[in-house]
């Protein structure tokens, strides 16, 4: 029964994958360039719908631009005497990245597991902000797309030109 099941799969898909097979050179090349220009388009749109987010964000109370362009407002500040991370230092935080649509793309408090790692490993606004930071501190950090992963997509997650806003709490530092 199970050979009679693939059996007929493969007569259903076969039409399909010689479809794909015989197709020219010339329509691949056409489609590929149709994919660009749309994934250029969508790059440009996320550029400007960031400059204008951050425009506003930047009028928020409490909000502070960097000259680099990061911009970052204090949530809480428990222990102004605390140390702050250095770049070389390996930080243990809890944080939430989102688009500025909303959307979720990466937390660790959804996973209920803090993330260490050394701050010269990640991208530059964090390699800028978490060094503000006192331990025990909590952070809105508004990136920037060049700032972020920039033209870069990562993965189906955050589109090229993105910009990035993370919470961020500094729980931890190792010096290294």
């Amino acid at each position: 029964m199970r050979l009679l099941i693939a059996c007929t799969l493969a007569a259903l898909a076969l039409p399909t994958f010689l479809a794909a097979c015989s197709r020219d050179d010339a329509s691949l090349e056409k489609e590929l360039a149709a994919y660009q220009a749309s994934a250029d388009a969508q790059a440009a749109a996320n550029l400007q719908a960031g400059k204008d987010f951050l425009a506003k964000t930047a009028k928020e109370p409490g909000v502070v631009t960097l000259p680099s362009g990061l911009m970052y407002k204090v949530l809480a500040n428990p222990n102004p005497t605390a140390p702050q991370p250095k770049v070389t230092d390996k930080v243990t935080v809890n944080y939430e990245g989102k688009l500025i649509d909303g959307r979720i793309f990466d937390s660790s408090y959804a996973r209920n597991q803090p993330a260490s790692f050394p701050l010269n490993q990640v991208v530059p606004a964090w390699q800028i902000g978490i060094p503000l930071m006192r331990k025990g501190d909590s952070y809105m950090l508004y990136v920037p797309s060049d700032l972020g992963y920039g033209e870069r997509a990562m993965g189906d997650d955050i589109p090229a030109n993105s910009v990035l806003v993370f919470k961020v709490e500094l729980l931890d530092i190792q010096a290294k």
